[in-house]
This record gives C-alpha cells, structure tokens and sequence, in this order.
C-alpha cells in the first residue's frame, strides 16, 4: 500500500535557510530597506532564543508583502531559487525520494516556506505536490495577510491531514522527514519519524524516542540539478 512520504525543505532537502538568504537578497537587490532587513534578522533571532513564537516572525514577514505585485515576486523568486537555492539540494535527500518513488509512495514538500519557492523545487524533485504558507492576493497584489492556518509546527499537522484525508491514506502510515524540532507535532503524528541532521533538541528527543536518525549534509555524490526550464 502507498504511503506518503513528507519532506521538510530548508536545512532537510536543502543544505540552508532559505529564508536568511531571501532577506539577504532582497536587501542587496534594494527590494527591502535596511531597517526591514534587520527588523526580519531581529525576529527569526528572537525565535531560535525562545523569546517568541514562529507565527509572529511569519506575520510580520508576510505584513511587508502588502501591496506587492504577485507576479514580480514570483519573477524575483524563481530567480532566487535557480541562483541561489537549487545546488544546495542534499545529493541524500534525492536518494531518498528515489527510494520512496520506488516503492511506489507518494512524496509532498511540507514547509513553512511559501508557495513561491516550493513550486520550483517540486518541479525539480519531480514530486506529487507540496504543502507550504499561501498568502493572500487580491487584484494581483498581496493584501498583507496570510492564508491561515501557517504551515508551521502544528499547522503542518493540519495540512497534512487534508492532504492525507483526501488520498485516504492515515498520517499512521505515513513517514516525515525534518531537521527541527519545530516540527514535533508532526513528527508525532506519523507513523515512522525521521530526524534528519537534526538541530540539539530534535537530536536529544529522537534518540530518546529511538527514532531514527539520518546525516545527509556529507554529500552522496557529485549530481548535480539543473533548474526547472522558464517555459
């Protein structure tokens, strides 16, 4: 019987934390200002210091998108991901997800990062789908608000039971990979938790648990991706 098999992306799949690197790119680019740039830096440093919780930094983050023409972040996006974000995909982590499509599972990207990011990526994995953070757009501009719940920490729970309910296949029987221990409620609802690279307290919990635990940043082989094509 077919399972599914979730993916976290940033620091899992992918060797980095994509969203450092968008608001470094975006500083550079003049999209954003320097006090946005370290208002963002500021947040996501809080959070790994305990002192505030993920949706917050997301809520903020998504309340400078107001105003924004959709297509061009989209453009700005995609040139992100193939400049920056597709040579850092784990030789491993494409080992596993050939291992999964040969046994006939299916494979779905489950990421607080956006939509905008997760579609390239998909199409380079050639996967079934993804789950991420959607933001609203009204008149082809972003309204400042995000499509709620967030796919983070038990959101994630969330949009992987829709997706799951829809196949008819119970999160019991499905496996999820991830670096953070964020994504604990996950991790706890699937039937095979997997830590990959895990940070410190993942790492403490896992071993706890005897979950199994995976180190894909040492590379597996030379393989290199290209970029999806623009047409």
């Amino acid at each position: 019987m077919a399972r599914i098999a979730f993916f976290d992306v940033d620091k899992c799949i992918l060797g980095v934390n994509t969203a450092t690197l968008w608001v470094k790119r975006e500083y550079r680019a003049g999209n954003i200002t320097r006090t946005q740039a370290m208002r963002a830096s500021f947040w996501v440093g809080l959070y790994h210091l305990g002192y505030v919780r993920m949706e917050h930094v997301l809520e903020d983050a998504v309340k400078n998108l107001k105003g924004l023409n959709e297509r061009d972040v989209i453009d700005r996006t995609l040139a992100f991901y193939r400049e920056e974000v597709v040579q850092t995909v784990k030789p491993k982590a494409m080992a596993a997800i050939a291992e999964h499509k040969a046994r006939g599972d299916l494979i779905f990207l489950l990421t607080s990062s956006s939509t905008y990011l997760s579609a390239p990526l998909g199409d380079t994995l050639k996967i079934d789908g993804f789950l991420a953070n959607r933001f609203e757009v009204e008149d082809g501009h972003f309204t400042g608000r995000a499509v709620l719940p967030f796919c983070y920490g038990p959101g994630k729970v969330a949009h992987a039971e829709v997706i799951a309910d829809k196949l008819r296949i119970p999160l019991k029987e499905c496996v999820f990979y991830t670096d953070s221990y964020s994504d604990l409620p996950m991790l706890e609802a699937v039937g095979e938790p997997i830590a990959v690279d895990p940070d410190r307290r993942l790492l403490r919990h896992a071993m706890k648990r005897g979950w199994r635990i995976e180190r894909w940043h040492e590379p597996a082989s030379t393989t290199k991706l290209l970029p999806p094509s623009s047409g």
